[in-house]
């Protein structure tokens, strides 16, 4: 890059600082995502799942299932997804995921949507740029029908902190 062109280049903020996530804030996810046969058999052969429910479509449907049933850890890593523009794009270090549930199996061709709410936050008792959120994530397919709930923890910068 040119230096003419850095130097008239503007850094945009992304995301959310501490002080916009009050207790009981409720994010409706944007879009949701649509998860094909593709998405599944490639996550499940990259991460070595070996789960016959997951690429034997004959399997599944000896086992109840009209379909194979999309992996659990891409239909959590798809939710996870959807929220990391209001949530976490912001910056700061991700603490974890707690009661992480799975409400009903998701098959290929369900749409999902996610939708967080604000559960805890508190100031970080060793960096004083930072605070600590905590956010209760619902995830629904096409039907409205809940299929993943889970509580994520991140650290969040304050506003005016560098990124």
């Amino acid at each position: 890059m040119t230096p003419a062109f850095l130097a008239r280049a503007v850094l945009k903020p992304k995301g959310h600082s501490y002080e916009d996530f009050e207790i009981g804030r409720r994010f409706e996810h944007h879009w949701g995502r649509t998860l094909n046969h593709g998405d599944n058999s490639l996550f499940t052969t990259l991460t070595l799942h070996f789960n016959p429910l997951y690429t034997n479509v004959e399997f599944a449907k000896a086992h109840g299932h009209p379909d194979v049933v999309v992996n659990p850890m891409l239909v959590f890593l798809t939710v996870f997804g959807l929220t990391v523009e209001d949530l976490s794009e912001g910056g700061g270090a991700f603490l974890g995921v707690e009661q992480l549930g799975f409400a009903a199996p998701v098959y290929p061709g369900d749409t999902l949507t996610a939708v967080s709410t604000v559960v805890a936050r508190r100031e970080s008792a060793s960096n004083n740029t930072t605070g600590i959120v905590t956010w209760h994530t619902q995830g629904f397919n096409q039907k409205a029908a809940p299929v993943i709930d889970f509580k994520r923890t991140n650290l969040i910068n304050k506003r005016g902190a560098a990124p």
